[in-house]
């Protein structure tokens, strides 16, 4: 990873041009507060980790229950009388990387566990069951009406029509491995811990003078100088040793973890390789004609301009009116109303629609006359036929091309779902692709090792081919050799898939990636000597001397200091454009005045030495509306601050017990290490 250039010049002198708006917005106010405010909460506010809800919330219902052996009893942790076991743990953590992966596909338990993710999960688990338990002991409860409700808006437990199914719930938990009292429990745990943090962060607000002092802050004028130690500077003449290298991919093997990879079999044909239907028979013909009489009867359509009116007097002043000239549109505009149109409807359907007296009437009237008044639920109706579709009756003759169609076209798919149910039990009988390839004709391609984001390993640029697209997820969740079919464009293209080879989330052996950890240890030897150079000019710098003059004392070539003169309102509106705010600049809005700090850039690649030189606060009105922004959305932080001493005094209370053999179990057998 290269280092961005620091580009301050230019940005100060357009800084150092700009006057400070006036009537700044919320926005501005999200800027500042990103910089003085901490976590909320804890984890374990608003935001809590549901074990079992969440996962199926994600609408990922996957068994998660590997997680056996004999330590699957073992207690990871203790909050006060309950226990966290491994089992639930393990769990847990295959829930959160679900959820993380649908993020980012490439994500692995070992990078997972390697970025602190089981740490992260068990503290939640922790702050969740302290807090729960908190609440029992003081009376706080969650009734089964209320977990009733939480369970009734789970996502995987809806129907097609968006409600609560039975049969769904049960499969789903069926499928997960889990009892409803497991559910049940987990979900009054975290209503329960709702119960209590959500008020203590609820209704704070912050005192006006302080609010003032922040809303000040949101005008302000920074200023100050930026160096730059890029770490090539600092490199060694000589080159590391091969134990140098050994011992340093040892100290940093998580940082060369490679993602999971998969070769994916495949083979597509289409709707034409099975045998065609045969042709409707006279017989079949002949059932259909009469099974669809009334579709093939005489058959009369009315479409209708209509304005509701509630009265029987308004409605018979409305046909007055018309009758008189005047267009139904005008009649209805002048009493504050709209017309309305139907399109074609029978007079059955509109009866049954709205009412057989208003069909009746419709029905009586002639192309471009106005019904009679007529009553539906809806009120009066005054309408005008705008249209009279008839259709003659059609003999057996006459519909047959219609029937012999549709006939056909329904035998089709009837044979194309046969032969691919046969394609599924060949499949499930252990047949393999290429021999279910070889009798469709089809033909096998095999991809190169790709990973879960469908991107080709090792070659930037290069992804999966796209007919794959809507399978690679299924693919990352088989086994190989078993081969599956999927559907790829309805009723036309199909395609056998499987997985040949996987290729586990793991370091990369050393020796394949010699020269990747060759630079990578050239690059952190410099990068710490350039970080205590970078140390050598603070110190210099707190006993009086210039920067300039601390970087020339270094006896490198160094690029000069650079000076930066921003204001807020200029830092929020490049946050706002998605504008890569450089970071000593960054860091310069988050100093007190007078301070020197050193900052690493990404990577490492480089080091900043940021002086913070004056801090010219804004003009704010006493009036100024955002000087209440301020109090609500500090107040907001505030509320947050309260519910986080809150909870770690309730954790505190509790009293929290880790067993540090069992978690490590837990961390191994997830990351599959012995």
């Amino acid at each position: 990873m290269r280092a961005e250039p620091l580009r301050c010049g230019g940005l100060a002198t357009k800084a150092s041009r700009q006057r400070n708006p006036s009537g700044l917005g919320a926005d501005m106010f999200n800027l500042i507060r990103s910089f003085v405010t901490s976590r909320l909460g804890a984890g374990i506010a608003i935001g809590l980790l549901i074990l079992i809800a969440l996962s199926f919330a994600s609408g990922d219902i996957s068994n998660v229950n590997s997680f056996g052996g004999g330590a699957s009893g073992d207690r990871v942790a203790e909050v006060g009388s309950e226990r966290i076991t491994t089992s639930t743990l393990s769990q847990a953590a295959t829930s959160a990387l679900e959820r993380v992966k649908q993020q980012d596909p490439t994500m692995s338990m070992k990078a997972f566990i390697a970025n602190k993710g089981l740490d992260n999960v068990l503290d939640d688990l922790v702050n969740r069951l302290a807090v729960a338990a908190f609440g029992r002991e003081n009376g706080i409860v969650a009734s089964d009406r209320l977990i009733d409700s939480e369970i009734a808006q789970i996502p995987a437990f809806k129907g097609a029509d968006g409600k609560f199914s039975e049969a769904l719930f049960k499969q789903a938990m069926q499928q997960r491995g889990i009892t409803e009292a497991l559910l049940r429990d987990d979900l009054g745990q975290s209503l329960i811990a709702r119960q209590i943090m959500v008020p203590a962060a609820t209704g704070s607000l912050m005192p006006r003078g302080l609010a003032v002092r922040y809303a000040a802050l949101l005008g302000e004028t920074r200023s100050g100088e930026i160096a730059v130690l890029p770490s090539v500077m600092f490199q060694s003449a000589n080159p590391p040793t091969d134990k140098e290298i050994a011992a340093f991919y040892a100290k940093n093997r998580n940082d060369f973890i490679r993602p999971e990879r998969r070769v994916i079999r495949y083979a597509t044909f289409g709707a034409d390789v099975f045998a065609k239907a045969s042709a409707p028979s006279e017989a079949e013909i002949a059932a259909r004609y009469k099974a669809n009489t009334a579709q093939y009867a005489a058959s009369e359509k009315r479409s209708v301009t209509q304005v509701i009116v509630p009265t029987e007097a308004a409605a018979k002043v409305v046909a007055a009116e018309v009758a008189g000239g005047k267009t139904l549109e005008a009649a209805a505009s002048a009493k504050g109303l709209a017309a309305s149109s139907l399109d074609a409807l029978s007079k059955a359907d509109m009866g049954s629609e709205f009412s057989p007296a208003f069909a009746a009437a419709v029905f009586a009237a002639g192309k471009g006359q106005l019904a009679a008044p007529a009553r539906s639920d809806l009120g009066w109706h005054v309408a005008r036929v705008q249209a009279i579709e008839t259709r003659p009756a059609r003999t057996l003759e006459q519909a047959r091309p219609e029937i012999v169609a549709a006939l056909t076209a329904e035998k089709s798919r009837t044979a194309v779902t046969d032969a691919l149910e046969e394609i599924e039990t060949e499949i499930d009988g252990g047949g393999s692709l290429v021999e279910v390839a070889k009798k469709l004709g089809a033909a096998v391609t095999t991809t190169a090792p790709i990973t879960g984001d469908g991107r080709v390993y090792l070659k930037p640029g290069e992804g999966a081919p796209p007919i794959l697209a809507s399978v690679i997820k299924t693919a990352f969740a088989m086994e190989t050799e078993e081969p599956q079919l999927a559907e790829i464009e309805p009723g036309k293209t199909f395609m056998v898939f499987d997985v040949t080879e996987i290729a586990e989330s793991a370091p990369a052996p050393l020796k394949e990636i010699m020269p990747q950890v060759k630079a990578a240890l050239v690059v952190s030897k410099a990068s710490i000597k350039a970080r205590e150079s970078a140390r050598q000019v603070q110190a210099a710098m707190a006993k009086g001397q210039s920067m300039a003059e601390a970087l020339r004392a270094l006896g490198r070539p160094l690029p000069p200091v650079q000076q930066v003169k921003m204001t807020r309102p200029e830092l929020a509106r490049m946050q706002q454009q998605q504008r890569q705010v450089p970071p000593p600049v960054a860091l310069m809005f988050n100093m007190a005045k007078g301070t020197v700090k050193v900052q690493p850039a990404p990577g490492k690649q480089a080091w900043f030495v940021v002086s913070l030189k004056d801090i010219v606060p804004g003009k704010v009105d006493a009036r100024d509306p955002m000087i209440e922004v301020a109090r609500r959305q500090l107040g907001a932080a505030l509320g947050g601050e309260y519910s986080d001493a809150l909870g770690r005094a309730i954790r505190g209370e509790a009293g929290v017990e880790l067993n540090p053999a069992a978690i490590n179990a837990v961390r191994n057998q997830l990351a599959g290490e012995s």
